[in-house]
C-alpha cells in the first residue's frame, strides 16, 4: 500500500515537473502514536501503565524515539530503490519540537473557537494499547468472528416468577448492567416455556429465537413495550445493588425486531446506546463517578470481587457458568457476527466510557460538505458519495490518547478544573512557566505548572493526554512549514495544496482530519485535487498480513524484476480507480516481458543499427525531433500516432487520470514495437538504400526520445537508460531525462486519416493472423491470396494504399480488396449452444434454436456489431450463440475449399489456404533464414559482427538450399556454404530436424574471401569470474565475466577489497549481501593467492566455502571465450571487452570507456572501428 500511493505521487510530481511546475519533494515522517508505543510494548514486554511508570516516561519516549530512527533509515532506502524522486535532506518529522509547536497552535485556534470540549463518552477502546480510538479508526479493522450468545433472565420484583429476558453477546458486560430497554411501540408477551414452566416477557417477533415450534410455549398475555416502563426487576449481580435509581425497565426506538429478544441488557459505560438512553432516564447523571469496573488493559477491578483482575473476553466463559448455577442462564449458544478489531494490535475492541477531549465536529458538518465541493477527485465517486456521506453524518472527534509517545495536549489546568490555560507556543510556555525548553515530548513539560491566577491557589498542571496522532497528520499543512511562526507568505503561496493522494481507507483517515483542521481554521479545503486509490491485497483477496505471509516482499519483487516493472503494473491496475488489487507476481513479470523487453528491444535495435550506419558510411548519425518529418506513410502514421498520444496524455494527466493514461502508453508501446519497427525492419536494417534508412533511423529515434520523456514518470530507472543514449544523437544539453521537459505537441504531424487506414490495416493483418493459426500455417509459409470485404469504397482505398504491408505481413502473394460481399457469397449461420442455452430455456429451447438458425445474414451481422439478440422473446447472450461463415450460390463448395474466413465490425477477410508446392518450398527457405537467426543470436552477435554459416543436409531440403542460397544470404546478410567447406573458429552450432531432413548449421568467425587471422592475445591480465548459488539482478543477465586485473596493462592495478568492487558492478549484486571470492578448491582467496590470480577462474559465493563443487571451466589456454578488444593510445595498451558479462553488451559508443581508459576526459579524441581486433585512439 505505501509503495502503490508513492507511486502514484511520484508518477504526478514527476509529471508536473515535466510540464514546467517546481515541485517540492520534501519528504514527511509520522512518528508518533500506537504503531510506535505497540511494538516498544511488545519488544520490552509493557502490558499497561504501571510498567511505562516503572520505567519512566523519558526512558519509553527514548526507546520509541530510536526505533523512529532505525524504521526511517530503512524506508528511505525503500523509497529511493522504488526510484521516488524525494528530498530526504530536508525532511520534517511529527517528533520534531518545531512541527509540536505548530500542532499546538492548530489546537489552541480551535479552543479560542470553542470547538474544543472535555466530556465523558463510549468509545471504541483498545485493551492491547491502553488507549481510545476514534470512529474512524475503528471502522478501519472488521472481522467476521464467533463470539458467545446467551439469553439471561431478570425476573421482576413485583412478580418474581415473571423474568424478562435478554440476548447479549457480551456477557463480560453483565456485571455492570443496570437498566433493561424496550421498543415502546412494538408488541410484546408473557410466555410460558412448556419445557420448563418459566414464565418469560420478550418481543412476540423474537419468539423464533428461543422457540423453534409454536408447540413449546403458551402465550399468556399480549401489550405495548411502553406497558413495561419503569418496571422494576432482580439485579443479576450485586456489585450495584445498593443504586437505587437503577434496575428497572426503559424505552427506546433503537431496540429492533432484527435481533436478540427484543430486550437489550444496559450497561451505561459500555455502549452508546446504553449510555444515551441511560443518561435520558435518570439512570445515571454527567457528574456522578462513572461505573466501569474494568481498567486500562481490559481486566476487571473491584468491585467486581468474582472476576477481579481477568481479562474481559476471558471472563465470558466464568460468567455464563455462574449465571447457570445462579438459575438466569436461559440459553447459551454462539453467533457470527462482523467485529471491530485494533487496527494496530489486531486484538478485539471493547466499548469503554472513558474521558476525553473533543472537537466539535457535527456542529461544523454543512462546512465540510461545502468545503469538499470545491475539491477535485479522482475517482468522482468517492468524493460524492464514500467521503460526502461520512461527512454528513460526521461525530465528535475525540482527539486525546492516554499514550505517552506523542504530542502532548497544551492544556494545563487547576485541581478544581476553574483555571484552564490553552498553551499556542513554545515562547508562551516559556513566559508563564518561567523554564527553558527545548523539546515538547512528556517527558520534557510534564512537570512544568503554571501559576494560579487566584491567591492560595496550587498551581495549574498539564492533563495527561496526548493527541491523537491524525491530529498531527490533519495539522500537516501549517506544521511542515512551522507556521505561523515561519514562512507566512510560503504557506499563504502554497495553501491549499496542488494535489495529496492515498488509499480510500484515508476518507475516514488523513483525508478526513485535513478537511476537518483546515475548514475550522479556514473555511475551506487544504487541497485541490485528490487521487484516491484501491487497496493492494494479497492473491487470495485476503487483507496482506506479515503474520500469514501471504504476500511476497517487496523488495523481492523489485529487486527481481525491477522497480519500473512494479510501479507501472500498480499504476496500470484497478486500484488507481480506487478499486482493490489482487497483487500477483505474474503480473509483474508479464509488464516486465509483454512491455519491458519489446520496448528495450525496439531501442537497442536502434541503437544497434546507428552503429551499423555510422560504421559502414564513416558517418555520425543525429537527429533533430522538432523537424522530424517524412514522406513514408508508416513513418508519418507513428509520428501522427506519438503527437496524438502525447496530447491525450496532457489532457488525462491535467484531469489527473492516470487509469486512462498508463493503458494508452502501454498500447502505444505494442504499435511501436509490433507494429512499427516490425514492419520496417529492412528500411532500418538499411536493406532499402542509405536514405531511407537514415529517413526510418531518424523517426524511430525521434519517437523513442518522446517516449522516454512520457515514460519518464512512470519508469524513472529504464528511461533513463535509453534517455543517457539517445541524447548522444542530439543537442539536448539535460544530463537526466528528468530534468527534460515534456514536449509540445506538434499538431501538424497529426493525420487522423493515417492513423485510421493504418489501424484497419492491423484489423486485416491480426484476422489474417488468426486464420492462420486456425489452420496451424506458420506465417514463414507463403499463401496465395487475401481477400479483403470491407464496408464502403473509402476503407477500399484505405486498405489498398497500405496493401504492400498485408502483402508482407501475412505473406501472400495477391491481396484483393473490396466491398462487394455479394461477389464471394459469403453469409453468416448461427448455431446455439446447446449446454448453455438449453441448460438456461429448457422446454422453450428446441423452437429458439429453429428460429435461430433462419436468422438471416443481416440480422447475424447487426448481432455480431452490437452483442444484442432477441429471439420469440428471449434474448440471447453472445457467449450463447456461434457464429460460422458459409459460402452460398454459385461455386460454394469450391469456395468453401479454396478459402478460411473471418471477420470482425469493419472487415471480413478471405484467406486462400490452398497448399502450393513452390509456396511450400519458399515457406521451408524462410525458416532456415530463421534457424540462421536464432544462431547469431545464441551466439551474442550484433548486426555489424560479420561471420559465415555453414551447413549439411540432404534431400529434398538440400535442393532447396540451392534454389533459395542468394535469398537466405541476402536475408541473414550472412554467407550460407556447404560443411565441407568450414573454416575458421566456430562460435555457435546446431544440428535440427526441418520437415523430417536432419539439418546441421555451424556459424564462425571466418568471412568468407578473407584471410584467416592469428589469434588475438589479450593486451591486459585477467581473471574470469562466476556465480556459485548466486543470481545476477538489476537487468543484468550473465552469471560469468571477466575482471581486469590492470588497466591499461601496468596500470590500475587491483586489489582484493577492489575485485569484489568490481564483481558487485558487474553482476548487479546489492551492497548489503556480503560476498566471499574463492578459488576452483572451493576456499576463499587469501592476499597470498593474488600473484597467480591471472587467467584463473574466482567463484563468487555467499558463502566463505563453496558448497558444492565448481562447474568446470574450459581450458583458458585456449584464450578468452569472451569478445574483446585491445585499445591502443601512444605507447600505452588497454582493453575492452565487447560483452560482459557472457550475454551481455556494452554500449554502441566505446568513446566514454575509452576516454576513462586513458583519462582523457577533457582530451579531444577520436577513436577508429576495430581493425583486427584493435582500437587506435588519436
Amino acid at each position: 500500500g505505501h509503495i502503490l500511493a508513492g507511486a502514484i505521487k511520484d508518477v504526478v510530481t514527476r509529471y508536473a515537473h515535466q510540464s514546467g511546475f517546481h515541485v517540492e519533494r520534501r519528504f514527511g515522517w509520522d512518528c508518533h502514536g500506537l504503531p510506535v508505543e505497540f511494538e516498544i510494548d511488545k519488544t520490552l514486554g509493557i502490558k499497561g501503565p504501571a510498567d511505562v511508570a516503572k520505567m519512566g516516561i523519558a526512558a519509553y519516549n527514548n526507546e520509541c524515539r530510536k526505533i523512529v530512527s532505525r524504521y526511517s533509515t530503512e524506508w528511505e532506502a525503500i523509497v529511493t530503490r522504488i526510484g521516488r524522486w524525494i528530498d530526504f535532506e530536508n525532511d520534517y518529522k511529527t517528533m520534531y519540537p518545531w512541527f509540536m509547536e505548530s500542532v499546538w497552535w492548530v489546537f489552541s485556534e480551535l479552543w479560542k473557537k470553542g470547538l474544543v470540549y472535555r466530556g465523558v463518552k463510549v468509545m471504541p477502546y483498545s485493551t492491547a494499547c491502553n488507549t481510545p480510538l476514534s470512529n474512524f479508526e475503528s471502522g478501519q479493522n472488521y472481522k467476521e468472528v464467533v463470539d458467545p450468545a446467551v439469553v439471561v433472565s431478570f425476573p421482576l420484583e413485583d412478580d418474581p416468577q415473571v423474568a424478562l429476558i435478554a440476548w447479549t453477546t457480551t456477557p463480560w458486560t453483565l456485571p455492570s448492567n443496570l437498566a433493561l430497554c424496550v421498543n415502546p411501540d412494538l408488541q410484546y408477551v408473557k410466555v410460558r416455556d412448556l419445557s420448563t414452566n418459566n414464565v418469560y416477557i420478550m418481543m412476540e417477533a423474537r419468539l423464533p429465537t428461543l422457540f423453534k415450534k409454536e408447540d413449546e410455549y403458551t402465550v399468556l398475555d399480549k401489550f405495548l413495550g411502553s406497558s413495561l416502563a419503569g418496571k422494576k426487576y432482580k439485579p443479576i449481580f450485586p456489585y450495584y445493588a445498593h443504586l437505587s435509581q437503577a434496575f428497572r425497565v426503559l424505552t427506546d426506538s433503537y431496540v429492533t425486531e432484527e435481533s436478540g429478544t427484543g430486550i437489550v441488557h444496559q450497561a451505561p459505560y459500555f455502549g452508546e446506546d446504553d449510555y444515551r438512553v441511560c443518561l435520558h432516564s435518570g439512570i445515571i447523571t454527567r457528574d456522578q463517578e462513572i461505573i466501569c469496573p474494568v481498567d486500562e488493559s481490559g481486566c476487571f477491578t473491584l468491585p467486581v470481587t468474582d472476576f477481579n483482575g481477568l481479562y474481559v473476553k476471558d471472563a465470558d466463559k466464568e460468567i455464563v457458568k455462574q449465571l447457570k448455577a445462579n438459575g438466569r442462564l436461559v440459553n447459551a449458544g454462539t453467533t457470527k457476527h462482523s467485529y471491530p478489531f485494533c487496527w494496530r494490535s489486531e486484538t478485539p475492541l471493547i466499548y469503554k466510557a472513558v474521558p476525553s477531549w473533543f472537537i466539535r465536529v457535527e456542529q461544523m458538518s454543512q462546512h465540510l460538505v461545502k468545503a469538499n465541493s470545491d475539491t477535485y477527485w479522482v475517482p468522482d465517486f468517492v468524493k460524492e458519495k464514500r467521503f460526502g456521506n461520512w461527512l454528513r453524518d460526521a461525530r465528535d472527534w475525540a482527539v486525546s490518547r492516554n499514550r505517552y509517545w506523542g504530542t502532548p495536549i497544551p492544556l494545563w489546568v487547576s485541581e478544581d478544573w476553574q483555571e484552564v490555560v490553552c498553551i499556542s507556543s513554545i515562547a508562551e510556555l516559556q513566559r508563564l512557566s518561567g523554564q527553558n525548553i527545548t523539546d515538547l515530548h512528556r517527558d520534557s513539560i510534564d512537570h512544568l505548572t503554571i501559576p494560579s491566577v487566584r491567591a492560595g491557589h496550587a498551581p495549574l498542571r498539564r492533563v495527561s493526554e496526548v493527541f491523537d496522532c491524525w491530529f498531527e497528520s490533519g495539522s500537516m499543512p501549517y506544521a511542515q512549514l512551522h507556521y505561523p511562526f515561519q514562512n507566512q507568505k510560503d504557506f499563504d503561496d502554497k495553501f491549499p495544496a496542488d494535489f495529496i493522494a492515498e488509499g480510500i481507507d484515508q476518507t475516514r483517515g488523513w483525508f478526513y482530519t485535513l478537511l476537518v483542521i483546515s475548514t475550522a481554521l479556514f473555511k475551506k479545503a487544504p487541497f485541490k485535487n485528490l487521487i484516491a486509490n484501491g487497496l493492494v491485497l494479497a492473491s487470495d483477496g485476503q487483507k496482506m498480513s506479515k503474520r500469514k505471509k501471504n504476500y511476497p516482499d517487496p523488495m523481492e519483487i523489485v529487486n527481481k524484476y525491477g522497480a519500473d516493472a512494479l510501479r507501472l503494473y500498480l499504476v496500470n491496475s484497478p486500484v488507481v480507480r480506487a478499486e482493490n488489487l489482487r497483487f500477483k507476481e505474474e503480473g509483474v513479470r508479464d509488464i516486465l516481458k509483454d512491455v519491458f523487453l519489446p520496448w528495450y528491444n525496439a531501442y537497442r535495435f536502434l541503437i544497434q543499427n546507428i552503429q551499423r550506419i555510422n560504421q559502414e558510411e564513416s558517418m555520425s548519425f543525429t537527429f533533430n525531433e522538432e523537424t522530424a518529418t517524412s514522406s513514408n506513410v508508416m513513418d508519418q502514421w507513428i509520428l501522427s500516432f506519438t503527437q496524438s498520444l502525447l496530447a491525450f496524455v496532457r489532457r488525462e494527466m491535467g484531469a489527473y487520470r492516470l487509469y486512462t493514461v498508463v493503458p494508452r502508453l502501454v498500447q502505444f508501446i505494442d504499435n511501436l514495437t509490433n507494429w512499427y519497427v516490425r514492419m520496417n525492419r529492412r528500411r532500418l536494417k538499411g536493406e532499402t538504400g542509405s536514405a531511407d534508412c537514415q529517413q526510418a533511423l531518424a523517426t524511430l529515434s525521434t519517437v523513442l526520445f518522446t517516449m522516454v520523456r512520457v515514460m519518464a514518470p512512470y519508469t524513472p530507472f529504464l528511461t533513463e537508460l535509453m534517455y543517457q543514449n539517445l541524447k548522444q544523437l542530439t543537442t539536448r544539453p539535460e544530463r537526466s531525462v528528468h530534468f527534460v521537459m515534456l514536449p509540445q505537441t506538434r499538431t501538424a504531424l497529426i493525420d487522423e486519416n493515417i492513423e485510421r487506414s493504418v489501424s484497419l490495416m492491423q484489423n486485416v493483418i491480426e484476422l489474417g493472423r488468426k486464420i492462420r493459426d486456425r489452420n496451424t500455417l506458420p506465417i514463414k509459409y507463403p499463401l496465395p491470396e487475401v481477400v479483403v470485404i470491407v464496408n464502403s469504397p473509402q476503407q477500399v482505398a484505405e486498405v489498398t494504399s497500405l496493401q504492400r504491408y498485408v502483402t508482407e505481413e501475412l505473406n501472400v502473394r495477391r491481396v484483393t480488396v473490396t466491398a462487394d460481399k455479394q461477389a464471394y457469397g459469403v453469409s453468416l449461420r448461427a448455431e446455439p449452444d446447446h449446454k448453455t442455452l438449453g441448460a438456461r430455456l429448457k422446454q422453450a429451447f428446441k423452437p429458439v434454436m429453429a428460429a435461430i438458425k433462419e436468422l438471416s445474414n443481416e440480422q447475424l451481422q447487426e448481432f455480431q456489431r452490437t452483442g444484442h439478440l432477441e429471439v420469440l422473446g428471449h434474448k440471447v447472450e453472445p457467449s450463447e450463440l456461434r457464429l460460422f461463415f458459409s459460402f452460398t450460390g454459385p461455386g460454394a463448395d469450391q469456395l468453401a475449399l479454396k478459402y478460411e474466413a473471418h471477420s470482425d465490425n469493419d472487415v471480413l477477410l478471405l484467406l486462400d489456404v490452398t497448399p502450393d508446392k513452390e509456396l511450400q518450398e519458399e515457406g521451408l527457405a524462410r525458416e532456415l533464414v530463421n534457424r540462421v537467426q536464432k544462431l547469431r543470436k545464441k551466439a551474442h552477435l550484433v548486426p555489424t559482427d560479420q561471420v559465415t554459416v555453414y551447413y549439411a543436409t540432404q534431400g529434398e531440403l538440400a535442393d532447396i538450399v540451392v534454389k533459395y542460397r542468394q535469398m537466405i544470404e541476402t536475408s541473414t546478410r550472412t554467407p550460407f556454404l556447404p560443411l565441407d567447406q568450414l573454416s575458421g573458429r566456430v562460435l555457435a552450432e546446431e544440428v535440427q530436424s526441418v520437415k523430417g531432413s536432419q539439418l546441421t548449421l555451424k556459424l564462425t568467425d571466418h568471412v568468407e574471401g578473407q584471410p584467416q587471422q592469428q589469434a588475438l592475445t589479450p593486451a591486459c591480465r585477467y581473471v574470469r569470474v562466476q556465480l556459485h548459488g548466486l543470481n545476477p539482478s538489476n537487468g543484468v543477465r550473465g552469471s560469468t565475466g571477466y575482471v581486469l586485473l590492470e588497466n591499461p596493462a601496468g596500470e590500475n592495478l587491483l586489489t582484493l577489497e577492489k575485485l569484489e568492487q568490481e564483481v558487485r558492478v558487474l553482476f548487479g549484486l546489492q551492497c548489503r549481501s556480503r560476498l566471499y571470492l574463492c578459488s576452483d578448491k572451493g576456499l576463499q582467496l587469501t592476499p597470498a593467492q593474488w600473484p597467480t590470480l591471472h587467467q584463473a577462474t574466482v567463484y563468487v559465493s555467499a558463502t566463505p566455502h563453496l558448497t558444492s563443487a565448481p562447474v568446470p571451466v574450459k581450458s583458458q589456454s585456449a584464450g578468452l571465450d569472451c569478445r574483446f578488444v585491445n585499445v591502443q593510445w601512444k605507447n600505452k595498451q588497454g582493453m575492452l571487452f565487447l560483452e560482459n558479462p557472457m550475454g551481455d553488451n556494452l554500449p554502441a559508443d566505446l568513446q566514454p570507456l575509452v576516454r576513462r581508459m586513458f583519462c582523457l576526459e577533457s582530451a579531444s579524441v577520436t577513436v577508429s572501428s576495430p581493425d583486427n581486433g584493435v582500437i587506435t585512439v588519436n
